[in-house]
């Protein structure tokens, strides 16, 4: 009897149904994203495309949020069996609306948009490739936005996981004006 009783009260916060205070005013979270670009992911050796980010979010009154960050997007292009990489350093700022969340409030989707500003290098400035050819690609100034789709899942009131894709629109990049992005990151909520 004692072993029974012991097990409900040890399963008991797992069996009612609790709503934790998430998405108030004025919370701020950190977040670390990573993930693929443009189809690519690191298991295949050729035309290698990752990403990382860090950013700061920040909670609004209409349980909606502004995010600010910075992000390395690096893709690699293969000329003759030799990867040449594509690097963009980018910084970001927007606000996504969540429009969806489960009543526990343990789930929300959102949907965002941002503005980019950024810069772009190929092959790290190097022009002269092994075999004599000159590389034309010029290293440049990005700007632009991006449109995003995240979902957050709270794994306790502070730590948070996080699924997003985002399409990314900038000018000034000598490779390719659009990038999509597929990643997962983690967010913690710093008060």
């Amino acid at each position: 009897m004692k072993r029974l009783l012991l097990l409900i009260v040890i399963m008991c916060p797992f069996l009612l149904p609790l709503s934790a205070q998430r998405y108030l005013p004025g919370q701020q979270g950190l977040q670390l994203t990573g993930g693929t670009t443009d189809g690519y992911g690191l298991v295949r050796h050729r035309n290698v495309g990752f990403y990382i980010g860090i950013a700061r979010s920040s909670y609004t009154q209409a349980a909606n949020r502004w995010v600010y960050g910075v992000e390395y997007l690096n893709r690699h292009y293969c000329y003759k069996h030799t990867p040449m990489p594509v690097v963009q350093f980018t910084a970001d700022g927007g606000y996504y609306y969540q429009f969806l969340s489960n009543p526990g409030k343990d789930v929300f989707l959102s949907v965002g948009g941002l503005l980019m500003t950024g810069y772009e290098t190929s092959n790290w400035g190097k022009k002269k490739l092994p075999d004599g050819a000159t590389l034309l690609d010029k290293d440049g100034f990005l700007y632009g936005g991006a449109v995003a789709f995240e979902m957050e899942a709270f794994i306790t009131d502070r730590l948070v996981l996080l699924l997003n894709i985002k399409e990314r629109l900038l000018f000034g990049s000598s490779v390719g004006k659009f990038h999509f992005q597929s990643g997962i990151g983690v967010k913690y909520i710093i008060r």
